[in-house]
């Protein structure tokens, strides 16, 4: 058993808490939301009120926060993380958050001498339900490698990727091939409805050629039904395109279509979509189409 002080419980962090529960380790939980801490407490959690007591006693905290700010803010200061954990404890940042902050954690990090591995997570809400995310790991080896077996209860595929910051990096480029995708994929909808073409059934079999991505099996049968309930917020996607525009900048890497779909965000944004799923890009497309929202109460709901 392994006491773990879990920062964070969200949309994606109650649940991957759950499972470090479930798991047999000892998982205190810090959260705004007391909410979230009540349902972590029945599931079998701990809580505590402050980062500072959270951490003090346990040998690994894990972050999982909206942006690179709020890791910040818990990482440092009197009651921050590194002031407060014990020496040789080892902090996973679970955030997706700018890759230059990962590495400036793990160099704060290790002067308090606290090992820092960031593992940002993909596969959204329902993967965390399912313990099935993909988990892109920065960090040294030896540090990486004793965080294993807790990033393993919560993700089915577990990769180390490089130094720190590298999981960030990795976390990014994931962002921008997933914006793509569902940018194309609305795009597709908006064609095949206007061609009054049985979607569903063009989808079923686009999905199983080489158009077929993780994109389509998991976002088009919610677009299909106009249900964006979020399983990742528009608000989330839209700070990680910037991440992934000021990144490739830097290093002068070209993303021209990267970049048209951190617009295409960004103005969903604007119009007050925000706390949508981030496939609520078809509204933005059908209303660029010039087309009337489709009417859900009929819409059909198979992919």
């Amino acid at each position: 058993m392994t006491s773990i002080a879990f920062i964070g419980l969200g949309i994606m962090g109650e649940p991957m808490a759950a499972h470090l529960v479930d798991a047999g380790h000892d998982v205190i939980g810090v959260n705004r939301s007391s909410e979230s801490l009540d349902r972590h407490v029945d599931h079998g959690g701990k809580r505590a009120d402050s980062v500072a007591d959270a951490v003090a006693e346990a040998e690994v905290v894990i972050t999982m926060l909206p942006d690179s700010p709020d890791v910040e803010g818990v990482a440092y200061g009197d009651d921050g993380i590194y002031a407060n954990a014990r020496s040789g404890s080892l902090h996973l940042d679970c955030s997706s958050i700018r890759p230059d902050v990962g590495q400036q954690l793990a160099a704060a990090g290790a002067k308090a001498g606290i090992a820092v591995v960031d593992a940002p997570v993909s596969g959204g809400q329902a993967g965390a339900v399912e313990a099935k995310l993909s988990i892109m790991v920065g960090g040294d080896d030896g540090d990486v490698e004793r965080a294993r077996p807790l990033l393993e209860a919560m993700g089915s595929t577990v990769v180390h990727v490089g130094p720190a910051g590298s999981g960030q990096t990795v976390k990014a480029a994931n962002q921008l091939i997933v914006a793509g995708h569902l940018a194309l994929l609305a795009e597709a909808i908006v064609f095949l409805e206007a061609h009054d073409v049985d979607t569903a059934a063009a989808l079923e079999v686009l999905g199983g050629g080489l158009a077929g991505s993780k994109v389509l099996e998991t976002k088009a049968a919610g677009m299909l039904a106009r249900n964006f309930d979020p399983g990742f917020r528009v608000d989330l996607h839209h700070k990680d395109l910037g991440i992934v525009t000021t990144s490739a900048r830097d290093v002068g890497a070209a993303i021209p279509l990267g970049a048209h779909a951190a617009q295409l965000m960004g103005s969903l944004r604007a119009k007050g979509h925000g706390d949508l799923d981030h496939s609520a890009l078809l509204l933005l497309v059908e209303q660029l189409s010039g087309r009337q929202p489709k009417d859900t109460s009929t819409a059909p709901t198979g992919s």
